[in-house]
């Protein structure tokens, strides 16, 4: 069960990114991340998308503790946002076509909506300001039941909103279909650390105990670096809800790379699960553009993986 990882604190989940609808690419990251020890997987609410991570599964031939978690979003989310190009202000210099690390932009500048998870760098560093970020709208009446009925294991929902109104009602919405563990992603973008964690006490209040994961985000979509300044937001986040006492596991999230369960060690605490998206998905690029570098990015991914399986 998934209960019986997260509580040996022998969880890592890869991240395939809520936004990422490139059904190839997840069948690929699911298939060398079990491969290399991970045993927990986040793929978009997508039915194809879905069923890719359960065909990489299947072709990495290895079924015990393995589980699929569903992420769902809130208007405002990031996770959930398209970037946009404006043509009319757009000048063609390419900065955005370069420093898209999803490869989510064409040479002549143009959106592949599939492959763009919401990272908003190209809206930021857009010299013209040419690029706008549009949140993709979820109909959770026509979703859930959908996504449930592929028999998954876990639903994240990213309460990352302003609006906690919204926020109670899309968990309740989510929790009267859904009888199985849900995890609520947060960070401390939208309010202050006292809110945030009444809010998420709250919402787990609603749940028998240690039936939900706390993903705890330092800065979503930021681990494109693997250093220690890049995941220190999601261990201060992550040692926040342990001192919360609420009960629940602790996800640590955003931004996380190799060096998050070291400085997590160092500030004594110690997650229930590493969850590692954008920095996961790196080391393996050139697995994911080039079959023939399957040896070097499995090394890679059994690496990281191991920074928590053999702690």
């Amino acid at each position: 069960m998934l209960q019986d990882i997260l509580n040996q604190k022998k969880c890592f989940k890869l991240v395939c990114g809520a936004g990422n609808e490139d059904a190839d690419e997840v069948e690929k990251l699911v298939y060398i991340y079990s491969l290399a020890g991970a045993n927990f997987f986040d793929v978009c609410a997508k039915s194809s998308v879905i069923d890719a991570a359960k065909r990489g599964l299947k072709r990495a031939g290895i079924n015990e503790n393995r589980f699929l978690c569903v992420s769902v979003g809130i208007d405002g989310d990031p996770h959930i946002t398209k970037a946009y190009i404006y043509d009319d202000k757009c000048i063609k210099c390419g900065l955005c076509f370069e420093q898209c690390p999803h490869q989510a932009i064409s040479s002549d500048i143009k959106i592949n909506e599939k492959r763009c998870i919401g990272c908003s760098i190209c809206a930021q560093n857009c010299p013209k300001k040419a690029i706008d970020m549009r949140t993709k709208e979820q109909n959770y009446d026509e979703l859930l039941p959908e996504i449930i009925s592929k028999g998954i294991n876990c639903i994240e929902f990213h309460a990352i909103s302003k609006n906690e109104n919204d926020v109670l009602e899309k968990w309740d919405k989510i929790n009267s279909v859904f009888d199985g563990m849900t995890c609520i992603s947060v960070d401390r973008s939208t309010s202050g650390d006292k809110d945030l964690v009444e809010l998420v006490r709250k919402m787990v209040s609603k749940k028998a105990p240690y039936t939900t994961i706390i993903q705890a985000d330092g800065v979503a979509m930021s681990g494109n670096n693997d250093e220690f300044a890049t995941t220190l937001q999601a261990v201060a986040t992550a040692q926040m809800f342990v001192n919360s006492k609420i009960p629940s596991y602790i996800m640590m999230s955003g931004g996380t790379n190799s060096k998050s369960i070291e400085l997590a060690k160092i500030c004594e605490i110690k997650p229930h699960c590493l969850a590692v998206g954008s920095y996961a998905r790196k080391i393996v690029k050139n697995y994911l553009d080039d079959e023939r570098n399957f040896e070097d990015s499995l090394k890679k991914a059994r690496a990281l993986v191991g920074t928590i399986l053999n702690d």
